[in-house]
């Protein structure tokens, strides 16, 4: 492999990474919010939650546990641990 292809490759690999790093923090962003009752008619709070919303929608009604803090926890922590999965062994293939 060539330099400059490696160099691509480890680009590709550090811009997969990040995007998952990011994903996950918005989800535990999300996470931390509910848990300490953050004012939702707060614009930033809001911003959070509906991207949280978004990224986790495949995965918030998995468990439906009698406690919403749990349902939160479990739903948005999912997606957040699998984007990190998925997003760092992208990033591992495409350093290879």
């Amino acid at each position: 492999m060539s330099p400059e292809t490696r160099r691509s490759a480890n680009r590709a690999g550090a811009i997969f990474a990040v995007a998952a790093d990011i994903l996950a923090l918005i989800l535990g962003l999300w996470i931390l919010m509910y848990l300490l009752d953050a004012d939702r008619a707060n614009d930033f709070v809001e911003f959070v939650h509906d991207a949280a919303t978004w990224l986790a929608g495949w995965s918030y009604d998995l468990f439906t546990f009698d406690e919403q803090w749990a349902r939160v926890v479990a739903g948005y922590g999912l997606a957040a641990v699998v984007y990190l999965f998925v997003g760092h062994a992208l990033a591992r293939v495409g350093r290879h």
